[in-house]
């Protein structure tokens, strides 16, 4: 409703006022000012919610946009995705990171092998003392 109501100055929306007024601190400040002011206010949000506020709001969104437009959605912006990654960095980068992670695998189970072959000392549990 106060969106349509006209000012008593001319014949603009409060809709219209206020793109103007961004696209004013936009030309006067620059594009990086609001990410600077959106990146404060989303870490004084993370502050006071917590990460999971971001991780429920991500999930909800997640969601709703694949009720709207199916999975094959995400599978579409996937492969968007990696063609633009292996445009810009090349497919050794993909070696590159495959390589990591494999690295990573093997050391967690080698980590998880060293933890199974070393028994827990007498009177503790997984939980801890008894």
């Amino acid at each position: 409703m106060a969106e349509k109501e006209k000012s008593n100055k001319g014949s603009m929306t409060v809709a219209e006022a206020g793109r103007k007024g961004g696209e004013t601190v936009r030309d006067e400040r620059g594009r990086e000012f609001y990410e600077e002011i959106g990146k404060k206010g989303g870490e004084t949000v993370k502050a006071e919610r917590g990460r999971e506020f971001y991780e429920e709001i991500g999930k909800k969104g997640g969601e709703t946009v694949k009720a709207e437009r199916g999975a094959s959605f995400y599978e579409e912006i996937g492969k968007k995705g990696g063609e633009a990654v292996k445009a810009e960095r090349g497919a050794p980068f993909y070696e590159e990171i495959g390589k990591k992670g494999g690295q990573k695998v093997r050391e967690l189970i080698e980590e998880g092998k060293r933890a199974a072959r070393v028994p827990a000392p007498k009177g503790e549990t997984e939980g801890g003392h008894d």
